[in-house]
């Protein structure tokens, strides 16, 4: 399994400049509010993710009064020699991603080779927040699993994009939307599919570790909606078609679904303490841990940051004797 042994950081987010060596095990990572504590753990889940787990653009990324930044790993691979990793954006934007000084020929080949999971204090916009978290939530999930996914998402956003741009335009071609939703069709269909087939296995997943974390005393579930319930997306596009036209972009699709995570029967977000929130948002993040270790076959990363916020001393315990066990491969933990 993919273990990360050594990190050089250069001028990303509040970090000058750092190189940490690790263990492969447990890794506890201490320090005052400010320190830099989260974005070390956003440097490790950039090296897999080539992407921040916090900020919506590089843009936020670079320390303040530079024009570049990098992240560079040493990692132990699996059944293999040592690799060493690196990604380097400049202030126009160019991202350039390495694996032993080699640059991938597409960015996404890189997603999936070191598979990563993160619990973080940011988790709680997966309850509070719109669905727009929750969707990218499920995308960072199966595109580390399953590159047919990834690849289906990407044309499906680039045809959505170019779909919305020509309403927006006021352009209103029957026969090229015919095209745009005959091919936007065939990549909802495997989106779908996968995405009902994950919560599928992630609820029973979850719904144990919340047990444990919990004692029992609540259960949860996840409901996922999709327009795509209704009918195929070539018989959404077409009834919408008028709609479309006079909103001036695209009203159906599965860029609407959501997943609506509850208790006891009711939404979490307006039932659940947040202490119930927390457990179950890290009851998620270790279902998620666990497909995938079963997809890849060993344990990916986990990094746990500031996760013992908002429990209570005996969900801590619980969650100690959790990490604890011989399930999980390396682990970085943060806390104040």
């Amino acid at each position: 399994m993919p273990a990360l042994k050594k990190i050089v950081v250069q001028n990303f987010r509040n970090i000058a400049f750092q190189e940490l060596y690790f263990s492969p095990n447990i890794n506890c990572i201490s320090g005052n509010n400010g320190e830099g504590k989260t974005n070390l753990m956003d440097a490790v889940w950039y090296l897999s993710m080539t992407k921040s787990a916090f900020a919506s653009s590089d843009r936020f990324n670079f320390r303040h009064g530079t024009d570049t930044f990098a992240v560079s790993g040493t990692y132990s691979m699996n059944m293999g020699p040592d690799a060493r990793f690196s990604v380097q954006v400049d202030g126009k934007g160019e991202k350039k991603v390495r694996r032993d000084d080699k640059a991938y020929s597409k960015i996404s080949e890189h997603i999936g080779v070191l598979p990563i999971v993160m619990v973080s204090p940011s988790d709680t916009s997966l309850v509070s927040e719109s669905g727009d978290d929750r969707r990218r939530f499920v995308n960072s999930v199966l595109s580390q699993m399953d590159r047919e996914y990834l690849a289906a998402m990407q044309q499906y956003n680039r045809l959505l994009f170019q779909r919305n741009r020509m309403l927006k335009d006021g352009t209103f071609d029957e026969s090229l939307l015919d095209v745009f939703d005959e091919r936007m069709n065939e990549y909802a269909g495997v989106i779908h599919g996968k995405r009902d087939a994950f919560v599928k296995n992630l609820l029973p997943l979850v719904a144990e570790h919340y047990a444990t974390l919990s004692g029992g005393r609540e259960t949860v579930s996840i409901d996922y909606k999709s327009d795509l319930k209704k009918g195929s997306l070539m018989e959404l596009l077409k009834a919408s078609r008028e709609k479309d036209r006079i909103f001036k972009y695209t009203t159906a699709g599965i860029q609407r679904d959501d997943f609506l995570f509850e208790m006891n029967g009711f939404p979490i977000r307006r039932c659940g303490s947040q202490g119930q929130q927390k457990s179950f948002l890290v009851s998620l993040k270790f279902a998620q841990y666990e497909l995938m270790k079963r997809r890849y076959g060993f344990p990916p990363m986990l990094l746990l940051d500031d996760v013992f916020d908002k429990l209570d001393m005996s969900r801590i315990s619980n969650l100690l004797g959790m990490v604890a066990g011989s399930d999980f491969g390396q682990i970085f933990i943060t806390d104040s």
